[in-house]
């Protein structure tokens, strides 16, 4: 197979090591410095309704005014603040700036309810908080935390301050705090340093070629570590531009895809699957014989495309791409969990580049990509140099958990020693709690998570999520959850149980006839399981309309449907 050598990505860091910065590299606003001298006139932040355009000489003007308002205000180094809210220009300025000062952002998610967002902020010690206007006075209502309290829409730009000397950061200060679980109980706040977070954004560059003429598009929420690196620090790092989505709309998105000119588009794999889902339905309308000539000019340039680095399917295929305002999209970017390889395989065969990667909060988060000249379709790609990666305790298949280890493995979890003992080694090896296997060039591909996986006869493993995978590509099915059930307890074998939530539409088009839509649930059930070896073979089915929880990341909370579908 196909190998392709490490791009070089950071080499341009010499010509401002010793000036701008000292060390291996630069601390992030260190980094966005550099940038800003090597692009000032280039598009940094742009957003819609209301429009605001930023260059980088504007933006880095902007970040050190809101840094000076809150050195007036009191904050010092090392002090922590909250940043929550909708995507938007000024949310990403109140992140460079607090860090800019040396204080810690504690990115949290906006859906969090008021209780539960004040639980983060007490627990993580939070002095200052940027949030959406309409919950300023909502949010430590009775004083009891003593929080600083800023408005995003209205106290970013305006906040100023009398000149101040700016502290020199090293790489091992703490830059964010990213909370990844626990609204009760002990939250686990993922501690990463300055070097975690911009080792990996540059390290992540020598698998994805990202240009200074580049526009990516920020529509998953900021606070996930996952859009931040991969939108944000890559933009910023590279001088191109980053464009701020809206709402998580299909036809708002394609507007702001067009609208914004958007070269560089980052998703889950849930929303790559509606979108093809929808395009390949579409087509199908036309015809059983227009339907498969399309497919087999598909085939025909994905072939060309792996023969000859071709990519011809982006001309041919032009006014399918359109429906998606993908004429102009270079490359899309698929994370926060597996991606089918069907859909994998159609978007390249239609000319999008596509890049798959791995990775978790705890290591900043990106350790894989899968390079565009040398992808493996089933993979989630190589690791980066500097980064180490061992199976551990691999069965028959080569299946064992993911360990890692590199600079962008995290300084641990907040306030939490025990939970830190439990995933990072004292010579610094992260356990994944992922599971999969490498094949002979370093390509990784995973199985699952171990805590979710199914044990069938004859003590096979099942993860769910590869069983889910070919349900998310029909149309007439809105969401699916896939679970063990307990067949037979005295041999602990389970069987795979799968919670289905219908479409809307198609509920709509049979008339809200709930005998024909378990029906057709149960047809897709049946054409699903003949595709797959017996032992993932799912033996019950649940039909419920109503949706299932879901992150902000749009990921189906598995363990809430269990815990209210599971014994059932």
């Amino acid at each position: 197979m196909k190998t392709v050598a490490y791009r070089d990505a950071w080499s341009f860091l010499d010509e401002y090591r010793g000036k701008e910065f000292s060390g291996r590299w630069p601390t992030v606003p260190e980094m966005f410095r550099i940038t800003a001298l090597r692009f000032p006139g280039n598009l940094c932040f742009h957003a819609f309704d209301p429009e605001v355009k930023l260059t980088y000489t504007e933006a880095e003007a902007a970040i050190e005014r809101l840094a000076r308002g809150l050195a007036a205000e009191g904050f010092a180094r090392g002090d922590r603040i909250a940043v929550s809210g909708h995507n938007t220009a000024e949310w990403v300025i109140a992140y460079f700036a607090i860090l800019l000062l040396g204080c810690v952002a504690v990115p949290l998610d906006p859906t969090l309810k008021d209780g539960e967002m004040e639980h983060f902020l007490d627990f993580g010690g939070v002095k200052g908080l940027f949030i959406d206007s309409e919950r300023v006075s909502s949010i430590d209502r009775d004083g009891r935390l003593g929080l600083m309290k800023h408005s995003i829409e209205t106290d970013v730009m305006s906040l100023d301050g009398p000149e101040v000397e700016f502290p020199k950061l090293s790489g091992s200060d703490l830059a964010a705090i990213l909370f990844t679980s626990g609204t009760t109980g002990t939250p686990k706040g993922v501690m990463l340093t300055h070097e975690n977070l911009v080792s990996d954004c540059y390290l992540t560059q020598s698998c994805i070629d990202i240009r200074s003429t580049d526009v990516i598009y920020a529509i998953l929420p900021l606070h996930h570590a996952y859009t931040m690196m991969a939108v944000i620090y890559m933009a910023v790092s590279t001088g191109g531009a980053v464009v701020f989505g809206k709402k998580l709309a299909m036809s708002h998105i394609f507007r702001e895809l067009r609208d914004g000119h958007v070269t560089m588009f980052m998703a889950v794999p849930m929303l790559y699957n509606k979108m093809i889902a929808a395009l390949m339905g579409g087509v199908r309308k036309k015809g059983v014989v227009v339907y498969g000539i399309i497919r087999a000019l598909m085939k025909l340039s994905g072939a060309v495309k792996s023969l000859t680095g071709r990519n011809v399917g982006k001309r041919i295929f032009r006014f399918l791409l359109e429906k998606l305002s993908f004429e102009n999209m270079r490359v899309c970017i698929s994370g926060g969990g597996p991606l089918p390889a069907s859909t994998f395989r159609m978007f390249n065969e239609l000319g999008v580049d596509f890049v798959q990667g791995y990775g978790l909060t705890e290591a900043s988060p990106i350790t894989h990509l899968n390079p565009i000249e040398a992808f493996r379709v089933e993979s989630v790609g190589r690791n980066f140099p500097q980064e180490e990666v061992m199976i551990v305790d691999p069965d028959s298949d080569g299946n064992g958990l993911i360990w890692i280890k590199g600079p962008m493995v995290m300084k641990g979890y907040y306030n939490n020693p025990e939970a830190t003992a439990e995933v990072l080694t004292g010579d610094g090896w992260l356990n994944t709690g992922d599971v999969g296997h490498l094949d002979s060039d370093g390509y990784l591909y995973l199985t699952g998570r171990k805590k979710s996986v199914i044990v069938t006869e004859g003590g096979k493993n099942v993860f769910p999520e590869e069983v889910e995978d070919p349900f998310q590509l029909y149309e007439e099915i809105e969401q699916v959850c896939v679970f063990g059930y307990m067949v037979d307890k005295a041999m602990k074998r389970e069987g795979i149980r799968i919670v289905i939530v219908p479409s809307k539409a198609f509920v709509d088009s049979v008339g809200g006839d709930m005998a024909k839509v378990e029906r057709r649930m149960e047809e897709i059930v049946d054409a699903v399981n003949r595709g797959v070896v017996s032992h993932k073979r799912v033996s019950r089915i649940d039909v419920v309309c109503e949706p299932l929880p879901m992150t902000s990341t749009k990921k189906v909370k598995r363990q809430e449907v269990i815990a209210k579908y599971g014994d059932r």
